[in-house]
């Protein structure tokens, strides 16, 4: 798994959207023990601690220890830094598992295969994301102008799968239909430009050219941004699923 977020973990903490309370809540709706979960590549722990106020024990991995250092703190919650593909937990230990926009970060066949190792028999695994957001029409053309010919060559090859809506990861689970969620937010035009600066896409451009690909919309998306509603929407992505008998061993 690639590490893209660790030099911005406190921007990552600050401005990276949170999930709404419904969808974590209709996630473990399906999940009938509420023993031990576990939240893989946990980034800022915004995940793992909303499970923690449901589940006994929460565990939470991730690859940055920067990340980890920035993460929100609960009792039940034990954070550990490891590889999503290859986790010290013993067989069949969680209840659930989720992955939040990560997912594509990963080694599918070998993290699947850790997947099948601890989930329990009858536990759920869970990835969700988010996509790209919309906004309004004006500041749209300047973002769209942006993600795609501005950063677009500077995304790595895993951020289609984030475009393709994770309609196209592999997925070897007995799948559960999904109810489809969104999250909007009113954004000040700082959180704008705070949440841009997460971008993967923005941190290589700026490790190439040693200038802000930002500074280059800034200005127009400025007077955009303060003429208008200023109300951002993402489409939320989830895939639910349970292990398959025919995979199993």
């Amino acid at each position: 798994m690639k590490d893209n977020f660790s030099k911005q973990a406190v921007d990552y903490s600050k401005f990276r959207p949170q999930y709404p309370q419904e969808m974590i809540e209709y996630i473990i709706s399906f999940v009938n023990n509420k023993s031990t979960a576990l939240d893989i590549a946990t980034g800022n722990g915004q995940v793992a601690h909303k499970l923690s106020a449901y589940f006994k024990k929460v565990y939470a991995t991730d690859i940055s220890q920067k990340q980890l250092d920035n993460a929100i703190q609960a009792e039940n919650v034990i954070y550990s830094k490891e590889p999503a593909e290859n986790t010290s937990f013993e067989n069949q230990k969680f209840d659930l598992i989720v992955v939040a926009q990560a997912v594509h970060w990963f080694d599918f066949e070998v993290f699947y295969k850790e997947i099948y190792r601890i989930l329990k028999p009858d536990g759920i695994f869970a990835v969700l994301g988010y996509g790209l957001f919309f906004t309004n029409t004006d500041s749209d053309k300047i973002l769209q102008h942006f993600y795609y010919n501005i950063i677009g060559p500077y995304w790595d090859a895993e951020r289609r799968y984030l475009d393709e809506n994770y309609e196209t990861i592999p997925f070897p689970f007995e799948e559960i239909p999904t109810k489809k969620f969104e999250n909007q937010f009113t954004w000040t035009f700082e959180t704008l430009i705070g949440y841009l600066q997460t971008w993967s896409s923005v941190q290589h451009y700026i490790s190439k050219n040693k200038q802000n690909p930002i500074d280059l919309i800034y200005n127009d998306l400025k007077v955009s941004w303060e003429k208008n509603d200023q109300k951002v929407t993402f489409p939320l992505l989830l895939r639910i699923g349970k292990l398959n008998p025919e995979n199993i061993g």
